[in-house]
């Protein structure tokens, strides 16, 4: 029974959640005004930043390809493709339960062992992840100015100094006690750690590495322009680059941290865009437009690949 219960929380809470956030977001901003912007919205920058998206998805279920060939398999494109799609979709309604049924509709489908095709795409995932930082390093160093300014205004530069030295300290220490670990929650942490490093080096070992890296950082050049594609669809809302960066990684973060963003995504996207001047009106709608996009192509796109999948595969 607490099974079950933990199960049904794991699906009703992140929604619960997401419902709030909506409620939260639309309180700042009123519906006639946000459905103002929806009207008046350019839709030729939408489309495009959504075929960003398209040529990022299939980029991924591309490059999927490259990690299973050295294990022995090579499944149809097309297979990839609705496979990636629908892990976009289930992902919406169940954090992380995507990457589960990616692994499962080429198991179904393609007869790759599914902890061999999920073990794939833990690999891919921190391939993701490390383009995720790399780009918060870039925007730390293209914005340090900035961001050293906004720190300084709002805070004693001293306590900066001295909050820096002891995260230091602290990092140090908190790193060799997670090298002696031998069991509990550092032991976790040393081996996530430990997989992180692995995963990341075997990319390096694999046959096709520089087709992997290409497609790799090419997905996330296509996030980015994505997000920096739709900008213009709000008439007047000028965003620099900085703004650009902040606001993209904000948006990634609060999609990790929810139902695909749901709720989240406008205000994250709002407070960062706030950082820079940016009126809180144009911002949040251009959240909700940004993040309803790309919502109803993984919507109308995942579905469509949940009709399509039994029928291209007819025969099996």
């Amino acid at each position: 029974m607490n099974e079950t219960i933990k199960k049904i929380s794991k699906i009703i809470l992140p929604l619960a959640l997401g419902a709030f956030l909506v409620w939260y977001s639309l309180s700042d901003i009123s519906m006639d005004v946000l459905i103002g912007y929806f009207k008046n919205a350019n839709y030729s920058w939408v489309f495009l930043g959504l075929l960003f998206g398209i040529l990022s998805h299939l980029s991924r279920a591309y490059r999927w390809k490259f990690m299973l060939e050295p294990i022995g398999y090579k499944p149809k494109f097309t297979n990839s493709v609705l496979a990636v799609l629908i892990a976009y979709l289930v992902n919406l309604a169940i954090p992380r339960a995507g990457e589960v049924s990616r692994a499962a509709v080429l198991a179904n489908y393609e007869n790759v062992p599914f902890e061999k095709g999920f073990g794939t795409i833990v690999a891919e995932r921190i391939a993701d992840l490390i383009m995720m930082l790399i780009i918060v390093a870039i925007t730390l160093f293209v914005q340090f100015d900035f961001i050293y300014d906004l720190l300084t205004k709002n805070f004693d530069p001293t306590k900066i100094i001295l909050i820096f030295i002891v995260l230091i300290i602290g990092f140090f220490v908190f790193t060799s006690f997670v090298k002696k670990a031998k069991k509990g929650f550092l032991l976790k942490i040393k081996t996530f750690v430990s997989g992180l490093i692995e995963g990341a080096t075997s990319i390096f070992k694999m046959k096709n590495k520089w087709a992997f890296i290409f497609h790799t950082v090419f997905i996330w050049a296509m996030y980015v322009a994505m997000f920096w594609a739709t900008i213009p669809a709000i008439e007047g809302l000028n965003v620099p680059l900085g703004g650009v960066l902040i606001g993209f990684i904000a948006g990634g973060f609060s999609i990790a941290a929810t139902n695909g963003g749901i709720g989240l995504y406008p205000i994250a996207v709002a407070g960062a865009f706030a950082l820079f001047g940016i009126d809180e009106e144009p911002a949040s709608a251009f959240g909700w437009i940004m993040w309803t996009g790309q919502t109803a192509m993984i919507i109308v796109f995942g579905g469509l690949s949940f009709l399509v999948l039994p029928i291209y595969n007819k025969n099996k």
